[in-house]
């Protein structure tokens, strides 16, 4: 069997956008913390982006797993699990 590279199984695993509620928003007023920037670089699924002095999130692929939230600790982020049936579903072992 063939080993998986980390971007061949988190295109396996199966995500339930919910359009109408982000899980995960960034405060614009807080938006140039140093903890949303480490963001950038921490975050396993790459959601985060650095624009300028902004830094942008997608949640489209979030893996759900609060690096951002240890990072952050409540400045510039409001992290919640998504609501029922939307979020992430691993899909290999």
């Amino acid at each position: 069997m063939k080993k998986l590279s980390i971007e061949e199984r988190l295109g396996i695993d199966k995500f339930s956008v919910d359009d109408g509620m982000p899980h995960i928003v960034i405060d614009k007023v807080d938006n140039n913390t140093d903890e949303l920037k480490a963001c950038v670089k921490a975050c396993p699924a790459g959601c985060y982006v650095q624009d300028g002095d902004l830094v942008k999130f997608d949640y489209a692929g979030c893996l759900e797993c609060g690096t951002c939230r240890v990072l952050c600790q409540s400045k510039g982020l409001k992290w919640e699990y998504p609501r029922g049936t939307f979020g992430v579903e691993f899909r290999y072992g």
